[in-house]
C-alpha cells in the first residue's frame, strides 16, 4: 500500500476487472455521432463539397468532403464493432480538430449559448436578448405550450465544446484501445496468440 500511495497510483483490484468497460462505452457513446455526422454529410454531398470550397476554403474539397464522411461512417461501423480501434481513431481525431478550428473556434467554448456561463462570450450574452425575443412572438403567435412540450427554446452557439470533447473522448480510445472481452480487437488478438 505504501509504494502504490507514494507513486500516486492506487488501483483498486476490484476495478481492475471492469476496466473494459471504460473503452467499451467511449466506442458506444462516440459511434452513433459519427455515423449519423457521417451520414448527413453523404446525404448533402454536393452542399457540403461547396461548404467546404466557400464557407471553409479547403482545397480539394470533393475528395476532403469523401475523406470525412468515410472516416465518419466507416469510423462509426468500427468503433461499434470495436476493431480497429486505435488506428481509426487517428482519423477521426483529425476531424474532430479540423470541426473545432476550422468550423467553430470563431464561436467560443459552449456548445449552446448560456448566458450564466463564466465561458458566455459576446456572442452567447447576444443570444439571451435573441431567445427573449423568439419567445415572446412564439407566446404571442403560437400554441406555445405546445412548441416546448418537448423542451424549452434554445439558441446554439456552435462552439468548439463538443469537437473538443469528441477529440478527448477518441485519444483516450487510441491509449486504451477497443478493450477486453466486447471487441473484435481482443478476439482477433487472442486468435493471434493462441496460433
Amino acid at each position: 500500500m505504501q509504494s502504490l500511495l507514494h507513486t500516486g497510483l492506487l488501483k483498486l483490484p476490484s476495478t481492475s476487472r471492469f476496466e473494459w468497460s471504460a473503452s467499451l462505452l467511449l466506442r458506444l457513446y462516440l459511434a452513433p455521432i459519427f455515423l449519423q455526422a457521417g451520414w448527413t454529410k453523404l446525404l448533402a454531398f454536393n452542399d457540403t463539397v461547396l461548404w467546404f470550397e466557400h464557407s471553409l476554403n479547403l482545397p480539394l474539397p470533393t475528395l476532403l468532403t469523401v475523406l470525412a464522411l468515410g472516416s465518419e461512417i466507416i469510423g462509426g461501423v468500427f468503433l461499434l464493432l470495436g476493431l480497429g480501434v486505435r488506428l481509426i481513431a487517428l482519423p477521426l481525431m483529425l476531424v474532430m480538430l479540423v470541426a473545432a478550428f476550422l468550423v467553430h473556434f470563431e464561436n467560443g467554448w459552449l456548445a449552446i449559448s448560456d448566458s450564466s456561463s463564466w465561458l458566455a462570450n459576446q456572442q452567447v450574452l447576444d443570444a439571451a436578448e435573441k431567445k427573449q425575443r423568439i419567445i415572446a412572438i412564439l407566446q404571442e403567435h403560437g400554441n406555445y405550450e405546445w412548441l416546448t412540450s418537448n423542451g424549452t427554446v434554445t439558441i446554439l452557439n456552435n462552439g468548439v465544446e463538443f469537437a473538443i470533447t469528441y477529440f478527448i473522448m477518441l485519444l483516450a480510445l487510441f491509449f486504451l484501445g477497443a478493450g477486453r472481452y466486447v471487441s473484435l480487437d481482443y478476439w482477433l488478438q487472442q486468435r493471434l496468440h493462441s496460433h
